[in-house]
């Protein structure tokens, strides 16, 4: 693996915009119209392709180890404020609003809207152009509302942008051996 992020710019005008403040790992891609926010984080192997529509992650958001965004013309990728992707999620053409977390290996398919702090667990396809309310988990293939959160459920996945703001410290300082 590189020492080093693989970010570059596509037709000259397709440059990512990338806050001094984030963290691309080592081993991460970023190329063309992407932009991230103040303290969002990239982690290792995941890739951020905008080629063909932009990719546009807000503040404070953490997308974990091999994750994929991608987008079709038309269709960008947007992740609002505060938003997690776990370890080898997708998102595809979709937006997801501030404070959601998409599970581990969840996709997330072309058109579809993920409402505030909503989660979508692990391993869960969100159909293209499907409409998900705030506050809900959203389970299965292909994805259904299964109930409301609870204050507990919010609870346990509210820190995860601070865990991994201050993971992406810890990172950043990280001697390569």
């Amino acid at each position: 693996m590189s020492d080093q992020p693989y970010i570059a710019a596509l037709d000259g005008d397709a440059t990512p915009d990338i806050h001094p403040q984030a963290y691309v790992a080592p081993g991460a891609v970023v190329v063309g119209k992407v932009r991230l926010g103040r303290r969002t984080s990239v982690w290792y192997g995941s890739v951020l392709r905008g080629d063909d529509e932009r990719i546009e992650v807000d503040e404070e958001c953490n997308i974990q180890d091999l994750c994929c965004l991608h987008a079709d013309p038309g269709e960008p990728a947007i992740l609002e404020r505060r938003v997690s992707l776990g370890h080898r999620a997708t998102v595809h053409g979709a937006y997801v609003e501030s404070g959601s977390l998409i599970g581990i290996g969840a996709v997330v398919l072309g058109g579809a809207r993920i409402g505030a702090g909503t989660l979508v667990a692990a391993g869960a396809v969100v159909p293209p152009g499907r409409k998900i309310p705030s506050g809900v988990l959203v389970a299965g293939v292909p994805a259904k509302v299964v109930r409301d959160l609870t204050d507990e459920d919010r609870a346990s996945f509210a820190s995860t942008p601070d865990n991994y703001m201050a993971k992406a410290v810890r990172h950043r300082a990280a001697r390569v051996l």
